[in-house]
This record gives structure tokens, sequence and C-alpha cells, in this order.
């Protein structure tokens, strides 16, 4: 009789259950070898075999490295291939239908066990939280003590919600008791003690924190922090721990108090923090307000199209947090993960970051944290994620930015959406802002709370918007396919990153300030580009400059963004037409979209060019950011190709307000509901890296945007400014 194959579906199910060591020992991750077509057609049958003859030893097909990373790629894609796609990809890779079948067969298998091995560790280490919750519950109702006599409690007569109330009472006091411990050991404070009915707050427990005096105006004496901060050290560990549970807890008072800690504003927009109140209600935390910093304090919610988990990971993974936040975000670094969190998620993850923090304008100096981010999920359901500075544990260092306990609370809501109420309360030394940008900045707008949660509600729209299987009916043009539409995202999303992390005055590279009138100097950096597929080749020069408009920034916006006035301001454009060729929209706002223009030039001996666009807007600000791009590069990305190598110099605008304007009879003390606009070009000057960069190339560059500015004063009414 005929054997059966060991590669059948079936079979390999069966010693998933009996060996399941063995046969993923079999199954290796990168290598999967399956009989070869001439071996089955070659098995006798079980009547042609001689018993005394020796079974023919059976040779195997090893599949070539390309092989299995193509069949990987397509797995990925089509897990269950059809015939026709199984002889397709078969002629493609050289191999016959039935291996590209049992290949597979096995690798189904092997994704089942893994799922299953991983589902199983996650409900084990879940089994045993709740045990040892349940254990705990039960030492503390044994313990338990009635409220009226003190005495033991017989069972019934305390409710289930005041014992939780207690335990969790119990474990508060505890961990204020370590905290105070830990910063008397590390500060030199005496320990306080409180007697136990005394109410008391959570806090941070560490000592003042005073900068010299001499170096608080330097900017960048001491160095970029980025480059400089190392991870902790061993001994710093508990500290950190017990900073990171105590500023969780001040994050979660925060925001959910109501008066006399947030007070409403006199025009009743915003809430302002009292900062007596404050102190009042956490008075050990990170000590009095250094000399010569000011503090910021905001906070801000909204419901947010996206779920809590996902919104979770977006802020536990720094690059995604980064990428999400690229206007605020210039750079930052894990530097240490303390706790990855249990059950598979990321409840009780613990990391030590830093961060620089940016407004896109040259004019306004970035801020640098060194700080630890908790996140916690809640008995409710709730997730919190919270930031605290550690400056403390560098002594030595002087902070011109300290983040005092920051984050932002996730409420899951039942249609897949997410509450968020967000956090920010910083100190910080702003007197490099220039004049132009103070109100903007002293208003809260340029870092606060609102930012923040304006930002993530317009980026939330967005990755639903690529996330999208279809094409909506507002998208227009040459876009075909859902895979064109989201490789076509993917390289917009990559422009505005790299446009945002090179217009802002971060300390990673100096601007050198050419002659002007003051506001609006431009500033120009040279960078060499190599080995990078996204960039061309060659000595780059950027160039920036900031002004002030007196028109709102909805009109500046929708001037540049519009295809249609574009040869008002793009000199490289030779006033040629220009055609939308693509469209996709990002948002429930029409300025929130992706373009793909066609530059027809006026010039017939001239070829057409194609420019990449990404224009958004929300209440605290907007972008139009836009890139030449090759004709055929960009073909591949229509079709759903990869985009990461279609070579990218983004130049664009950054339109803010002067200052917060508010509506229905309110008189706003800063502002006049002007425009703050930051015009940023990069320019190839050279196409090798090794070239040296001419002045005159510095002054073409100079003569480009001064020219560009004058052409949009002109137009949008602000020849006077």
């Amino acid at each position: 009789m005929f054997q059966p194959n060991i590669f059948d579906s079936h079979h390999l199910l069966d010693m998933t259950h009996k060996t399941p060591d063995s046969e993923m020992e079999f199954l290796r991750d990168d290598e999967f070898e399956s009989k070869s077509a001439t071996d089955i057609m070659e098995a006798p049958s079980g009547d042609d075999q001689d018993p005394n003859q020796r079974p023919k030893k059976k040779r195997y097909h090893r599949h070539t490295q390309h092989q299995i990373q193509e069949m990987e790629a397509f797995f990925k894609e089509c897990p269950h291939p059809d015939d026709k796609q199984r002889k397709d990809l078969g002629r493609r890779l050289g191999l016959e239908p039935l291996q590209v079948k049992f290949w597979f067969q096995n690798k189904r298998t092997q994704m089942k066990s893994q799922h299953e091995r991983h589902e199983n560790s996650q409900l084990r280490a879940e089994n045993e939280k709740l045990r040892a919750e349940n254990i705990r519950y039960k030492e503390a109702l044994s313990n338990a003590t009635c409220p009226n006599c003190g005495g033991p409690a017989a069972i019934g007569e305390m409710s289930f919600d005041e014992q939780h109330l207690r335990i969790e009472n119990a474990r508060l006091r505890d961990e204020i008791d370590r905290i105070s411990g830990i910063a008397a050991k590390y500060v030199g404070k005496p320990m306080l003690s409180y007697p136990h009915g005394t109410p008391r707050s959570l806090d941070l427990g560490v000592g003042n924190f005073m900068p010299q005096p001499s170096l608080v105006g330097d900017y960048y004496g001491a160095g970029d922090l980025l480059r400089s901060v190392s991870g902790p050290t061993e001994a710093d560990k508990p500290m950190i721990i017990e900073l990171a549970v105590a500023a969780m807890e001040e994050v979660i008072k925060m925001a959910q108090a109501g008066e006399p800690l947030w007070m409403p504003s006199p025009d009743t927009s915003t809430e302002i923090l009292s900062e007596d109140e404050y102190f009042r209600t956490f008075p050990r935390g990170l000590g009095p307000k250094p000399l010569g910093l000011k503090s910021e304090a905001s906070r801000e919610s909204a419901v947010v199209i996206m779920n809590h988990i996902n919104l979770v990971e977006i802020l536990m993974d720094v690059n995604q947090w980064a990428s999400v936040f690229s206007g605020i975000v210039s750079r930052a670094v894990t530097m240490e993960v303390l706790s990855t969190g249990v059950a598979g998620n990321y409840n009780g993850a613990l990391q030590v970051m830093t961060a620089e923090f940016q407004v896109p304008s040259p004019l306004v100096p970035t801020r640098e944290n060194y700080f630890v981010r908790y996140c916690k999920q809640h008995a409710d359901g709730t997730w919190a994620v919270a930031d605290v500075s550690l400056d403390n544990l560098r002594p030595s260092a002087i902070s011109r930015c300290r983040r005092r306990p920051s984050g932002c609370l996730i409420q899951e809501l039942p249609n897949g959406y997410s509450k968020v109420i967000w956090i920010e309360h910083i100190e910080v030394d702003d007197r490099g802002v220039h004049n132009i940008y103070r109100p903007l900045v002293n208003s809260g707008l340029a870092f606060g709370a609102k930012r923040w949660v304006a930002t993530l509600d317009r980026q939330c729209e967005r990755l639903a918007s690529a996330m999208a299987n279809n094409i909506p009916a507002g998208d227009i043009g040459v876009i075909t396919t859902p895979e064109g539409r989201k490789s076509m995202l993917k390289l917009a999303e990559r422009m505005v990153m790299s446009f945002c992390t090179g217009v802002g005055a971060s300390t990673a590279h100096t601007w050198t300030t050419l002659s002007g009138s003051g506001a609006d100097d431009v500033r120009v950096m040279t960078r060499k580009s190599m080995d990078d597929p996204g960039r061309p080749p060659g000595i780059v020069l950027s160039a920036a400059t900031s002004f002030w408009l007196p028109v709102s920034p909805k009109r500046v916006f929708d001037f540049l963004r519009d295809e249609n006035s574009r040869s008002e301001w793009d000199i490289l454009s030779n006033g040629g037409l220009v055609q939308e060729m693509a469209h996709i929209a990002n948002g429930r706002d029409p300025g929130n979209s992706v373009s793909l223009l066609r530059v027809n030039s006026a010039n017939s001996s001239q070829s057409n060019m194609l420019i990449l666009q990404e224009s958004c807007t929300d209440a605290t600000g907007s972008y139009v950011i836009y890139a030449p791009v090759d004709i055929v590069a960009m073909n591949v990305v229509l079709n759903g190709g990869d985009p990461d190598y279609v070579a990218l110099l983004p130049s664009g605008f950054a339109i803010l307000p002067d200052g917060p304007t508010h509506h229905g009879g309110g008189i706003p003390e800063t502002g006049t509901g002007g425009s703050l606009l930051t015009v940023a070009f990069q320019i190839l000057v050279d196409s090798v890296p090794t070239a040296k960069l001419s002045l005159g190339s510095v002054a073409t560059v100079n003569s480009l945007i001064k020219c560009t500015v004058e052409r949009i004063k002109s137009a949008v009414g602000g020849e006077n400014a």
C-alpha cells in the first residue's frame, strides 16, 4: 500500500499534538525541505516492493534562499494559495506546484504551533497574576477590621468595594513610605512619617534642583543632551521605579481633578493650573521651581478615531511615537527598557528615554528631556502613560527644561474610538525664543497639551485612511489599487518626517545666519548625503526663514496648498500649468490630503515635472510639504512598489498662529489673528558628496528663498509685513 506522505497537513497536525518539540525542531523558521516531485512520482506501491530489498534512501530538495524569501513574502499576503497561484509561483521559482503546496502546508502548521505556544504563555502569565491577586485579597479579608470599632470584621460586614479601597489604601501607603525612604537616602532629607489617619498625596519625594545661575541663559553650553546622556546605572534603577510609580499617581490626579487645582481662564477658553494649589496637593514632588525656569501647564481632552491598544503602542514604541508626532518630536531615543510589561502587552512597561521637542522654526530653541516613561492599565480598564524627568540623577548637568509628571489617560469607548486626556507640565528657560514667537509659546499652543492632542487627532485620521482597503470616493486620479494608495501614503509620511526633522533649531545641526534685517534672516546649513537610498547623493543645501504675516493662518494655508495658485509663488515651476494627477483625502478637513502634481512646463523643450505634496492642518498649525519626484520611481510606487528607494528632498511651509485667538466675544491678550510662516528649501547643489560648497550656490539659494517670500507676501496681502 502507498505510504502516506509525512508532509500532508493532517499528519503534521497529528505530530503537533504528539511531539511538538521534535516537530518544531524539524520545521525550522528559515529552512523548509520538501520532497522533490520525482521522489513522489517514483515512490513504489506496496505491491511492487520487494520485502527483502533495502528501501532506497529518500532524497530531499533544499530550497534556495531566494525561493524561501519569495515564498515567505507571498505567504504574508496569501497563506492559502489556490492551484493557479501555486503554478505561477512554482514557474517563477523553478519549483513543482506540489513542492510549493507542501511548503505552504509546512509553513501554516509552523505558524499555528507558534501562535498556540504564544497564547499558552500569555494565559499562564495571566493565570499566575490572578492567583497572586486572589491570595492577596484572601489575606486582606482575613485581616479586615471593623470601620466602627476597629475590631476584627466578620464576613459580610464590609462591602466588596470598601474592602478593595482599604487594600488599595494600604498599598499606596506602603508606596509613599518607600518613596520617602529612598528620597532620604538619595538627597539627604529626613524621612517624613505620618500618622495613618492623616490624608496624604502621592508625590515624587526627591530633592530640590537648582541650576548654576551663571549658565542658566547658555542654551548650548552643556552640549547636546541626546548625545551625552548614557543609560541609568544599576544603583539608579530603584529610584527610577519609585519616581515612575509616583508620577503615574500624580498624572491621574491631575487628569481627573477640577477646581481649585485647575481654574478656568478669564475668557473660559482654557484651564490654568494654580501653582499654589499644585504645591499644596503635591508638596514633595520634584521640589520648588528652579531659578530661571518658567512653568507651563496645560490639559486637553479629545475623542480620537483609534482603539486604546494601538494608542498605547504608539506612545510606548519610540519609533512610532517620533513618527506620529514628527512635528513636535524632532529626535527620540530609548536609552534602556527596564520592563517590557506583562501578559504580552505594555501593562507595567517602563523605559528611560531622551527626546528633543521642537516648533517648526529656527527661531525657537528646542527642548531636550531625559525622562522615564511608565505605562499601566488600571482596574477600571483605563490605560495611563506617565513621564517624569530624571534630571536629579545627573547632578552635573544643567537643565534648561524639566518635565514634571506629564502624560495621558486613554479610555476605551464602545465604538472602538478612545477618549484621551493629556497633561503637559514643563519648567523651562524660554529666553532664547524670538520675540515674534513669544506670544505663541507663552499661550501653550507651541508645546502644550492642545498641540499634542490636535496632532494625535489628525494623525489618527491619517492612519485610518492609510489602513482603508477600499479607495474612497474622495480619491481621484491615477491611483487604481489599494496597494498603490498605501505606498504613496508611506512615501508622503517619510517626506513629512524628513522635512520636520530638518526645519527646527535642533542641536543635531547648526544653522548659519546670512545677512538680513533681523527676524526674517535666512539661515542655511549643508549636509552630505551618501549611501542613503531615500536621498539623492551629493551636497544638500538647506535654507529656512521665518516671518510674520498680517493674515489668518487658514488663508495662508489655502493659498499655498492650492495647485491653481502655485505658479504665483513657486519660482521653479517657471509659470507652468500645475495639474493634480492624484488626490488622497486624509481626514475630515479637506486641507488634509496627499496629492501628486504635474507641472506642465511653458517651455516645450523642458520635460514635465512631478511633485508629491502633503498638506495637513489642525487647530494649532498647518503644513504644506512637497518634493520633486522621479517619474519612473513614482510609477513603481503607484503600482504598489516599495517607496523607501524613492529619493526625496522635501521643501515646504509651516504655518502657525501668532498667538491664541478667542472666539465669541473674548478679547485675546496676545495674538492678532496673523500668521507665523516658516519657509524651508532643500536644494541639491552638487551631485558629488566630496565636492566643496561654492559661495555662488549659497547666494543662489538665498536669492531663491527671499524671492519666494516676497511673492507670498505680495499674493496674500502682506506686502507691509
